[in-house]
C-alpha cells in the first residue's frame, strides 16, 4: 500500500529483542529434564524447547543438531557425578577411607537419586550405539579413574571403576537391587 493512507499509518513498534543470556544452558538442562521422563528416543528439539519456554528456532539457533543437544547434556550430566565423586575420593586421608567413598558413591550418590540413575542408564545406552556420546562416556570413565588412582593403582582404579559400573546397572535393572550391604560386601571382597 502506497499514498497518503501509508503515510499516515504510525510505524508498528518493534519489539524489544529479549536479552538472554543464560538460554543455551536452559536449554542443555531441559534437554536433560527431557531425557530423563522420556529417554532418549522420546527427546526431540520441539520437547526440549517446551521445557525451556523458549521458541522451537533457539534450538537451532544455538545446536547445530539434537546429538551436539545429547552430548551436551549427558557431559554436564557426567562432570557433576564426576565432580561429586572427586571431591569424595580428594578428601578421603587413606585407602581405608578411600574405600568408604566409594560405598557411599554407588549407595548414596549414583543410586541414590533417580533421575541421575535414570539418565546413567540413558547415557550407557545411547552411547553403545551412537559414538560421539562414547567420548562422553569415555571421558567420564577416565576422570572417575584418576579420581580413584589417588589411592588405588591404576589397575585396580579401572577395575574398580568397571565394578562400580556394574553395581549401579546391576541395581538399576534389577527387580531385586542389592542392598547398600551388599554392594559394601562386594567392594570390601574386590579390595582385599
Amino acid at each position: 500500500m502506497s499514498g497518503p493512507a501509508a503515510a499516515s499509518r504510525p510505524p508498528v513498534p518493534r519489539r524489544p529483542r529479549r536479552h538472554d543470556p543464560g538460554r543455551r544452558d536452559r536449554l542443555i538442562d531441559a534437554a536433560l529434564t527431557v531425557i530423563a521422563e522420556r529417554g532418549v528416543a522420546g527427546t526431540t528439539h520441539r520437547e526440549i524447547a517446551r521445557v525451556a519456554d523458549v521458541p522451537l528456532g533457539s534450538m537451532t539457533y544455538h545446536f547445530t543438531s539434537l546429538d551436539e543437544v545429547l552430548a551436551e547434556a549427558f557431559t554436564r550430566h557426567a562432570e557433576s557425578v564426576a565432580r561429586v565423586f572427586d571431591e569424595r575420593m580428594r578428601a578421603a586421608p587413606d585407602r581405608k577411607a578411600a574405600v568408604e567413598a566409594v560405598i557411599a558413591l554407588v549407595s548414596d550418590d549414583l543410586l541414590g537419586a533417580q533421575r541421575d540413575l535414570v539418565l546413567a542408564v540413558e547415557l550407557y545406552l545411547a552411547a553403545a550405539r551412537n559414538p560421539a556420546l562414547r567420548a562422553v562416556t569415555q571421558a567420564w570413565m577416565a576422570r572417575s579413574r584418576q579420581a580413584l588412582e589417588r589411592h588405588f593403582d591404576p589397575t585396580t582404579a579401572r577395575e574398580l571403576d568397571a565394578l562400580i559400573e556394574g553395581l549401579v546397572l546391576h541395581s538399576a535393572l534389577s527387580t531385586d537391587p542389592m542392598t547398600p550391604e551388599q554392594i559394601r560386601h562386594a567392594i570390601d571382597r574386590y579390595l582385599r
